[in-house]
């Protein structure tokens, strides 16, 4: 595993997308820093972090796909080996939200941010953007976010658990080949936030509703059932849940 360590960068993520332009960047490269000052998140909503205090790192991926349509099986993998590497150090309540949420006690603690890039028919790039809150304490305007200190009340070695949420990730990508894609999705379907509860949700459009999550749909999009018993597919963009 290569680690490129840094001070202080504006994305890691847009450092690790330059940074294949110029050289051959083998899978599992990692770029981290200690303060992101550009850092995105999904819907292009800001990540705030304080400097050193959490986790914030990219990660390579190139694969070649058979059909577009199992490109978001990357997402649930990564989720999952995030979620999988924070076990291993703590023993809260770890969920994942669609899409790309990471949570502890229904509490935001991490994100996720992929960004594909298509090298030819079928190979694709895949820069894996990664945020936890470890060790920070404060979280101004923010009701909904907290850190692994603040919830289980103790600090967290950075390092360490980078490396042990890489490590995992390249375990299911190995897994991945040998258990199938199944596999992962009835996995992360057992610890999808609000699956099968009634729930709030807002439409692009402002516009509100009840419903109960059923699934996700192996290209990404949030399967609710409505009021009216007619199930609704949404896009990333198109609707976000309330709680």
């Amino acid at each position: 595993m290569r680690i490129i360590k840094l001070n202080a960068i504006d994305s890691t993520n847009s450092f690790l997308k330059v940074l294949s332009t110029q050289e051959v960047v083998e899978n599992f490269t990692v770029v981290s820093t200690d303060f992101q000052t550009d850092g995105k998140g999904q819907r292009g909503s800001g990540w705030q972090s304080e400097n050193a205090k959490n986790l914030v790192f990219s990660v390579l991926y190139r694969q070649k796909l058979d059909n577009v349509s199992s490109l978001f099986t990357l997402n649930i993998v990564v989720a999952l080996s995030i979620v999988e590497a924070l076990q291993t150090v703590c023993d809260l309540d770890l969920v994942i939200k669609w899409p790309n949420d990471i949570l502890a006690e229904n509490k935001k603690i991490g994100g996720i941010l992929i960004e594909n890039t298509f090298k030819n028919s079928n190979e694709v790039q895949s820069v894996i953007g990664i945020g936890l809150n470890l060790n920070q304490s404060q979280f101004n305007n923010l009701p909904q976010a907290s850190s692994l200190f603040l919830l289980a009340k103790k600090e967290f070695d950075r390092e360490t658990l980078l490396i042990a949420i890489v490590n995992q990730f390249e375990s299911n990508i190995k897994q991945l080949k040998v258990l199938g894609e199944t596999h992962f999705w009835d996995t992360y379907h057992r610890i999808l936030f609000k699956k099968e509860v009634v729930s709030s949700f807002e439409a692009i459009s402002g516009k509100r509703f009840v419903g109960k999550i059923k699934e996700v749909t192996r290209d990404g999009k949030l399967a609710v059932l409505l009021e009216d018993d007619s199930v609704a597919f949404f896009d990333v963009k198109e609707v976000k849940m309330l709680y």
